[in-house]
């Protein structure tokens, strides 16, 4: 980038040639795999690999890309073989961080760290089959700088277990709340009522019968009565994470602004 910015000065290419070269270079081809690696500067949203129906060579292969020229790599849905590879073939000077329950990994070199917004959200389960789910908001939450609350297994099965914990996130300033619930996805629509700040249902897969697979929990949802609800796919963790996760970047730049003018 600052070589094609320097040439742009130096009156050695045009204003388009720059445009046309600047989005090429946001882009690296790895045989039949392209990878965004800078989305994360344009969309405020990192690449994530998406592992599932990919070889453990080829998830290795994309991991290093990303690793080499981003400093880390999120892989997720992975499997077992692939976490074996990823440990095999990662360097002593990267660190690779597994979270079993969501499947996920964080490669990273050594130090890095993601910028921290100073901002929180918070994420609620109604049930602990809904964790996996849950942890992979966490994460990408997390690795886009945002300090995340939890409150799991707290669902309307035992109406009263969600208002402690929502009392606390309330009082803790929480810009947005991940609610993730599968069978007849009631929760998200009962935090929405009781909170002035963005709620994000995530129905889960978990139910049975005409609801099996998380269509109850997802029409539920979707028809909610409640104002202030959005709603992502079934089990989309990385979705509703990346969405909690903008909307704090957005609150953070405005406080900042704020106090800059003061």
């Amino acid at each position: 980038m600052r070589e094609i910015l320097e040439k742009l000065l130096g009156g050695e290419i045009s204003i388009n040639e720059a445009e046309k070269l600047l989005r090429i270079s946001t882009m690296e081809e790895i045989e039949d795999a392209t990878l965004d690696i800078r989305r994360g500067i344009r969309a405020g949203i990192p690449e994530v690999v998406w592992s599932a129906g990919k070889t453990p060579a080829k998830v290795v292969e994309i991991t290093s890309a990303l690793l080499e020229r981003e400093g880390r790599a999120i892989i997720s849905r992975v499997s077992e073989e692939q976490i074996e590879a990823l440990r095999e073939a990662i360097s002593d000077e990267c660190e690779l961080r597994v979270n079993e329950k969501a499947r996920l990994i964080v490669a990273c070199r050594r130090g890095f760290q993601p910028t921290k917004l100073g901002r929180k959200i918070g994420i609620m389960t109604a049930g602990t089959s809904d964790v996996t789910v849950a942890e992979e908001a966490k994460i990408i939450a997390e690795e886009m700088g945002c300090n995340v609350l939890t409150a799991y297994d707290v669902g309307i099965a035992g109406f009263h277990r969600h208002i402690k914990p929502l009392k606390g996130m309330v009082e803790e300033g929480v810009d947005a709340i991940v609610v993730v619930a599968g069978m007849e996805g009631a929760l998200p629509s009962v935090i929405a009522s009781l909170v002035d700040v963005p709620v994000i249902g995530v129905p889960s897969s978990v139910g049975y019968g005409f609801g099996a697979g998380g269509i109850g929990a997802l029409t539920a949802m979707l028809q909610s009565c409640s104002p202030g609800l959005c709603v992502v796919n079934i089990d989309n963790g990385f979705g509703a994470g990346a969405f909690a996760a903008l909307i704090v970047r957005r609150v953070a730049n405005a406080l900042k602004a704020v106090g800059g003018r003061k």
